[in-house]
């Protein structure tokens, strides 16, 4: 014998599978949302190791020009693809001895976080370990302290540093640049522990390859958010004449 009657006329069951549904919806919501949230920080990891890197300013050497705390960023690509060139701001890591040791980064949930936000790039880098100058010499230059007037001298030609605070002359050298390296000083001259304090090691200067990037943007605080250009001295054609 058969029944016309349906399986079920608990309503009960209809509730308990548009629940059943819901939450379904809801999970699978979740995971596309976490799936997102990492794809995107792997994303940012990659364009912090290849591209573009956030920084803090860590000194005053660089006033005014960088201000202590600026949030910087460094272009990898341009250091990879077109070298170092004189004039340019760039970030490096501590070639020997410049700084002292930094103290050890914070333990515990919160130093974790940290820690894993600046490696993917949400936060600036702040190892204790990267120095922020500019680009007085490149490799095969002749770099000297100073003229008459007391501006630096490079290949010969003095050069007329406008963006430059206090005296250079604090130390006196007359140096020349090794091959794949870069004579960088801070604009502050007269609070930068730059290339002129270590003459010692490979004549005061720092390798190609501890070079990070170039700075091209200053993006906090918004007040000071702007690029960073090579100012027109450094297009002198005549300090290639070497």
């Amino acid at each position: 014998m058969t029944s016309d009657a349906p399986l079920s006329d608990d309503p009960r069951g209809g509730k308990h599978a548009a629940a059943t549904r819901k939450s379904s919806r809801g999970w699978r919501a979740v995971r596309e949302f976490v799936l997102v949230i990492l794809i995107a920080l792997g994303l940012s990891a990659v364009v912090r190791a290849f591209v573009v890197q956030a920084f803090y300013v860590p000194s005053a050497s660089m006033e005014q020009t960088l201000l202590v705390n600026d949030r910087i960023i460094a272009s990898r690509v341009t250091t990879e693809f077109s070298g170092v060139a004189r004039g340019e701001i760039v970030v490096f890591k501590d070639p020997a001895v410049w700084l002292p040791e930094p103290p050890p980064p914070a333990g515990g949930p919160l130093g974790w976080v940290q820690q894993a936000l600046t490696f993917v790039g949400v936060l600036p880098s702040d190892s204790g370990k990267d120095l922020v100058k500019r680009v007085i010499g490149i490799g095969g230059d002749r770099v000297a302290c100073c003229d008459s007037q007391g501006r630096i001298v490079v290949n010969g030609v003095p050069l007329d540093e406008q963006y430059v605070v206090g005296p250079t002359d604090q130390v006196l050298f007359d140096v020349d640049v090794p091959e794949d390296s870069v004579f960088v000083m801070g604009d502050n001259r007269g609070d930068s522990r730059d290339s002129r304090f270590h003459l010692d090691e490979n004549n005061g200067s720092v390798p190609v390859d501890n070079v990070v990037g170039r700075v091209v943007v200053v993006m906090w605080p918004f007040d000071r958010l702007g690029i960073e250009r090579i100012p027109e001295i450094f297009g002198n054609p005549a300090l290639d004449m070497r």
